[in-house]
């Protein structure tokens, strides 16, 4: 018997090909691809440094390098501003990003050029480095020192969440006013919050809902230089450069381009009589953020815009003539809306 190809049909996920002579039969079954999506807690937990990890030294740490048999070598040091401590005979020292083994053993690889049979240990006294910014919605935003490894809720707590306001207070849900003692008042955990690392990498973390599945990881360790966003309640975009009054102005479902520049009195005369306006989109989980130009004509014409702008969003009107380069606006991080914002807000 001559072969011949026979098609299966197993299911509605796969199809099988078949190719049988007398004694055996080979099949190939094609599955179709799947696109897989990292769990968002797995995004998290790889987003989190070890327990272990240990502290890297920054500008303006306070330590103590200590020689063995030399105190004319050892002394306290400041990481200055580049980096870099000054020890004598053999000058400075590069010591920024680098673990206390680390820096031990660079001092000492400089000083075996000019001793022999040396040891050198070195101590942090104060971890000035280790420093978080906090924005948005809390009551004390700014940047936030620690001696140890910081933790998100510690970040948050430091920063002071607002208050829930009493039923029938006729209060709105903000913060209170400072000096008025102790409130009674229940604190208001923030639904989301969002943690920004570097100029390209963000996550967003679901605070509420993992502080009520009792989930650690709604206490993340964070990293040295680690910038924590908490939105409001109410939702805002800057809208800056050319205009009456640049500033931050209340975002919701109704809001548009036109509306929201008419609400900043519009384009000032240095902006010209059609400025490109460029919309920098902050970004969303591991995704950095984008620009958008869109010609001041289109935003007189009376066709909706292909535009949707989020909380944290810039408007940008530049000067005219200066529409590339005045801003920098094709370079801008994402990082740049969101300290703008929230230093805004406050």
């Amino acid at each position: 018997m001559g072969m011949r190809p026979t098609y299966l049909h197993v299911g509605p996920l796969f199809m099988a090909l078949a190719i049988c002579s007398s004694s055996v039969c080979y099949s190939q079954v094609a599955a179709p691809a799947i696109e897989l999506k990292q769990n968002p807690l797995a995004a998290l937990k790889a987003f989190e440094p070890a327990a272990d990890q240990e502290y890297e030294l920054g500008s303006g740490d306070e330590i103590t390098v200590e020689v063995v048999g030399r105190p004319e070598l050892s002394g306290k040091n400041i990481v200055g501003p580049d980096g870099r401590i000054t020890l004598p005979v053999v000058g400075s020292v590069l010591l920024k990003d680098k673990t206390r083994t680390q820096a031990a053993a660079d001092i000492q690889k400089a000083l075996s050029e000019y001793y022999s049979g040396i040891t050198v240990s070195v101590g942090v006294d104060k971890y000035t480095a280790n420093e978080i910014t906090l924005l948005g919605a809390v009551e004390r935003p700014g940047v936030l020192s620690f001696n140890g490894t910081p933790t998100l809720l510690e970040v948050i707590s430091k920063g002071g969440l607002p208050t829930q306001p009493t039923k029938g207070s006729g209060e709105t849900n903000s913060p209170p006013t400072s000096g008025g003692g102790l409130s009674s008042r229940p604190l208001v955990v923030p639904e989301e919050c969002m943690i920004y690392r570097g100029d390209k990498t963000m996550v967003t973390v679901q605070l509420r809902t993992l502080l009520k599945e009792g989930n650690p990881l709604a206490d993340m360790r964070l990293r040295r230089g680690d910038i924590v966003y908490v939105p409001g309640q109410e939702k805002y975009v800057s809208v800056l450069g050319q205009v009456l009054h640049p500033g931050t102005v209340k975002l919701d479902n109704q809001s548009t381009l036109p509306q929201l520049l008419a609400d900043v009195g519009g384009p000032t005369d240095k902006a010209g009589r059609y400025p490109n306006i460029q919309i920098v989109h902050r970004g969303t989980d591991n995704v950095p953020g984008k620009v958008q130009v869109i010609s001041y004509k289109d935003v007189l014409l009376p066709k909706p815009l292909d535009l949707t702008l989020l909380p944290g969003d810039i408007i940008y009107v530049p000067e005219s003539g200066l529409s590339r380069a005045s801003f920098a606006i094709q370079t801008i991080s994402p990082l740049v809306n969101l300290i703008t914002v929230g230093a805004l807000l406050k």
